[in-house]
């Protein structure tokens, strides 16, 4: 049974949140799409859809607070923003649509949210999908995050944000803040990853320029029943440049659940 996108805003822990549900197979585990540090429900694009249409799987996609037309960011981020997402958030959104143990899909940010999620609450997913991951700061990871800082003035950015979020300067100062304050130097969240024991995919370019392979590295030493999915020519978002590629490996990744 199929259906057409369903935009919503629920409140969740105190947040407005924009969610939009894509409606599949009801007898199939659902996935939850988790966004990077600038993204948003619609910075996913196309891509949900197809994830859907290849799956057969219920969708679930949401901004977080302070993106995209999610509730506004009020003030400045803590060094534990993803933690708190992980593990305050993410539960109480599962728990407001009733999901007990989805497949979480997430990317960057995401993808780090995912896993603390994972960790601190084995039991309550069915597997995971993580797009260039970040489990520890990079020198990489800062400097091309402080180029972005430098460069605002001329690049664009600002604008090609506006087209996903409801308060562009808002968002960029939120995220590039908080992963530029010295006290995110120490940020680490491998001490979760030895108690995730559920089926893993890895996708990671090489070429990334918010992090190494490294980071995918250190999960796969750490986490059983892990797949890794490398392209040498892809940046940050894989699921951009190789779009087919990541629908195609992950359709087939998660065939196997059931």
């Amino acid at each position: 049974m199929t259906g057409a996108p369903a935009a919503n805003v629920l409140t969740v822990a105190g947040r407005r949140l924009e969610i939009v549900t894509i409606p599949m197979d009801p007898e199939r585990t659902p996935i939850v799409m988790l966004h990077e540090g600038l993204g948003s429900v619609s910075a996913w694009r196309a891509f949900p859809l197809e994830l859907a249409r290849r799956t057969q799987r219920s969708i679930i996609v949401y901004s977080r607070y302070g993106h995209g037309a999610s509730e506004a960011l009020a003030g400045p981020r803590d060094v534990r923003y993803m933690h708190d997402e992980a593990e305050l958030v993410l539960p109480a959104l599962l728990a407001a649509l009733d999901i007990s143990a989805p497949i979480l899909f997430g990317h960057s940010d995401g993808a780090s949210i995912a896993l603390i999620y994972a960790g601190r609450f084995p039991t309550g997913l069915r597997a995971l999908v993580l797009e260039a991951p970040h489990v520890f700061v990079e020198p990489l990871t800062t400097a091309s995050i402080s180029r972005m800082k430098q460069t605002l003035a001329t690049s664009g950015l600002i604008d090609k944000l506006a087209r996903h979020h409801a308060q562009p300067w808002t968002t960029f100062w939120g995220w590039n803040d908080i992963w530029l304050d010295p006290a995110f130097a120490g940020w680490n969240i491998t001490e979760y990853l030895p108690a995730i024991a559920v089926p893993t995919l890895l996708i990671q370019g090489r070429d990334d320029e918010y992090g190494t392979v490294a980071q995918a590295e250190a999960i796969a030493r750490a986490v059983p029943h892990t797949q890794t999915l490398l392209f040498e020519h892809s940046g940050h978002s894989p699921h951009r440049v190789h779009e087919d590629a990541v629908l195609a490996r992950t359709a087939s990744f998660l065939s196997g659940l059931e």
